[in-house]
């Protein structure tokens, strides 16, 4: 009976990590019959595993998916990846995870070997996140039903609020769900406006019935993460430039997030930076505050915000140089 339980463990472990065998491959990795093999997987399927079989030459066996959710077995890494996961996810951007993912947590480690458990609380216990609060947590049952619109090509009915709070009705054909770090968008054609549109999940309160189905569009872009980044950092606003940073790609996007700007590898040594704000003054603290080396592409206006800015701060600093109590414009003797 423990050979039997040992090897039924050992054909799961294989069921789930390779979509489909033959016979004689689970056989001879088993070191058994195939008439053995076929008798565990009737065990399997007693034990609620979905196995299904596809007879012939081509076909094998495969692990499907079942009315409720079996049992998985995890490899040691895996394992300590899922449990570091889903601490991590107790700071995400979707509401409701955290306390899910904590129950999940609990029933983890709660059958995790003594070694791995070292492991998960070695890597918690020294590191500190630094994970940037949500703006505006996602209700998970929306996130799931427009995942399933956009799976199932099915038009998506739904209140849309703008900035302002208020409220229209939209008709959208869904393509995808794009996240950031602080935030869900959904990039859908706007029926109504013959157009593509990038929606804030948050912002959105489904209204079914949905439907009917539709054939998808040509998505907008190729990179819809690009695509979405340059929409919500620099298209929706009035001002706009473009900045030559003097710092490779790479190390740029460490510092500039995808709601930031649009960050374009121009050499080794730079990169391009398009991005936008509500005002030039506002692009000129922004661009400033990266902490990068930079010059301006366009607009020149922006120049002479920042020469601006820099007249100003000279003038601060000059007056903080001052003793206290001397009138501006001189010292002692001053005329």
């Amino acid at each position: 009976m423990v050979e039997t339980s040992a090897r039924l463990l050992r054909l799961l472990s294989l069921l789930q990590a390779h979509r489909e065998w033959s016979g004689a491959d689970l056989a001879e990795r088993l070191g058994v019959t195939p008439r053995t093999v076929r008798r565990d997987v009737e065990r399997l399927r007693g034990l609620g595993y979905p196995v299904h079989a596809a007879p012939g030459t081509g076909g094998g066996y495969r692990l499907g998916a079942g009315a409720s959710l079996p049992p998985l077995l995890l490899e040691d890494d895996e394992a300590v990846a899922v449990a570091v996961g889903l601490r991590t996810a107790a700071g995400g951007g979707i509401e409701g995870v955290g306390e899910t993912s904590v129950r999940a947590l609990a029933k983890l480690e709660q059958v995790l070997p003594d070694r791995l458990r070292r492991r998960v609380g070695a890597l918690t216990a020294f590191t500190v996140p630094m994970l940037r609060t949500p703006e505006a947590p996602v209700d998970p049952a929306v996130l799931t039903e427009l995942a399933h619109a956009c799976r199932d090509s099915e038009r998506l009915r739904f209140e849309y609020r703008d900035h302002n709070g208020s409220a229209t009705r939209r008709t959208a054909e869904p393509h995808r769900l794009v996240c950031t770090e602080r935030r869900w968008y959904l990039v859908a054609w706007d029926v109504d406006r013959s157009d593509w549109r990038t929606f804030r999940v948050d912002r959105i309160v489904p209204k079914p019935p949905h439907g009917p189905r539709f054939v998808p569009r040509e998505p907008p872009a190729e990179d819809l993460a690009a695509y979405v980044s340059q929409g919500v950092s620099t298209a929706a606003y009035a001002a706009r430039a473009v900045i030559r940073l003097h710092a490779p790609a790479a190390e740029a996007a460490r510092i500039i997030g995808p709601s930031d700007g649009v960050l374009e590898a121009e050499s080794a040594t730079t990169c391009l930076l398009r991005t936008g704000a509500a005002s030039l003054d506002v692009l000129v603290i922004h661009v400033v505050l990266m902490g990068l080396e930079f010059e301006v592409i366009e607009p020149p206006a922006l120049d002479d915000r920042i020469r601006s800015a820099r007249d100003r701060l000279s003038r601060a600093l000059d007056r903080s140089a001052q003793p206290a109590g001397t009138p501006e414009g001189g010292g002692p003797g001053a005329s």
